[in-house]
């Protein structure tokens, strides 16, 4: 797909900017070198709405002023029910974030990051601004070239190990990021922890105002729409078409689901717990960069992941689990992890549709 040429109204000098309806299909061949620092920053936009999101609701708006592109979080795509406090929805925001620090960091400038710069404006999450020019390393542009490799994988794993050394790296990447990894791996731990997500589950699942909220953000495969997820990732099939989403309102899926989910905790060869010290914006927007440097790393070694965060999304089973994990610390997210077959990537947003043209906009 072309890309399309829109004019920047903010720019006095009438610049434009190029970026891809789909941006699954940005090329780095066509970043603007020579263009002023904004029109670098929209194309490496691209890139950062790449990034993985809670049901794929892309809950983040950018605004690009001179060489600096300001985060903000977008409520309006708040998950009431499964995110009430915005925890995920952050953390979201902070994958978004990393992504865009490592396009900067392979196409050779240093990114400089302010997190939550502003206590009056809590929807501003970050500063970012196109550093000085920095040589690339090898390992910036291994993690750049899996941004477009890593899609969350919800289909069974092949019944064979992933490498220590390759999970103690994904334990070295999350602490570089502020955060922990409990990698939990022998048999009976990982039965017990998918007691743990089997329990969370059919909670969620018996509250109608779940699947209802699930439903909102499902739609066939054929649909035009930019976010949410097909059909196929819920387990349904893609036959029923629009009555998909009605379909997730019955009780009768929520049981499929529950069993589903549970073969998929038990099938993998891996579970990952990732933890912060604080459960507070700050802490969710650090363990959403920690969260997607461990996924490009992870896709890097090819492996693939996907999210079973039952047990922290029900306050109850939160507390249930860091019991069972013997910690203070606070858990984030859960994940799976093994080898996977390819899956397709899911649709995503162009960076027009996500722009600011004003903060108070």
């Amino acid at each position: 797909m072309e890309a399309t040429i829109r004019s920047d109204p903010e720019s006095s000098e009438g610049m434009t900017t190029a970026w891809k309806e789909d941006p699954w299909q940005v090329a780095e061949h066509d970043f603007p070198r020579y263009a002023a620092p904004e029109a670098q920053l929209r194309f490496l936009l691209n890139y950062a709405v790449l990034a993985p999101s809670v049901h794929n609701t892309q809950p983040w708006r950018f605004r690009v002023v001179g060489s600096e592109v300001e985060l903000y979080a977008d409520r309006t795509r708040a998950l009431a029910v499964a995110d009430p406090e915005d925890r995920q929805l952050i953390m979201s925001c902070g994958a978004a974030l990393f992504h865009l620090q490592v396009a900067m960091r392979h196409f050779g400038y240093q990114p400089q990051v302010r997190l939550l710069p502003d206590p009056d404006d809590p929807d501003l999450l970050a500063f970012v601004r196109l550093g000085p020019p920095e040589p690339a390393t090898l390992l910036d542009h291994r993690l750049f070239q899996a941004i477009k490799k890593r899609h969350t994988n919800r289909l069974p794993f092949e019944n064979r190990p992933v490498p220590e050394a390759e999970l103690r790296a994904l334990e070295r990447a999350v602490e570089q990021e502020g955060a922990r990894l409990i990698v939990v791996q022998e048999p009976a731990r990982r039965y017990e922890l998918a007691e743990l997500i089997t329990e969370a589950d059919r909670i969620q699942t018996a509250d109608p105002c779940f699947r209802r909220e699930l439903a909102a953000w499902t739609h066939p495969a054929r649909n035009e729409s930019k976010d949410g997820l097909p059909l196929t990732a819920r387990g349904l099939q893609e036959w029923l078409g629009p009555a998909g989403p009605l379909v997730l309102r019955s009780f009768l899926w929520a049981r499929g689901q529950v069993a589903r989910d549970r073969q998929l905790a038990e099938g993998s060869p891996v579970l990952l717990v990732l933890l912060t010290e604080r459960d507070e914006p700050l802490a969710w927007l650090q363990a959403g960069q920690a969260l997607d440097r461990l996924l490009l790393q992870a896709a890097d070694y090819g492996l693939s992941a996907s999210f079973l965060n039952q047990p922290i999304e029900v306050p109850e089973m939160r507390k249930k689990l860091r019991d069972w994990l013997g910690t203070e610390a606070w858990p984030q997210t859960i994940l799976r992890l093994g080898y996977g077959p390819a899956v397709p990537p899911t649709p995503r947003r162009p960076v027009h549709e996500v722009l600011l043209q004003s903060r108070y906009l």
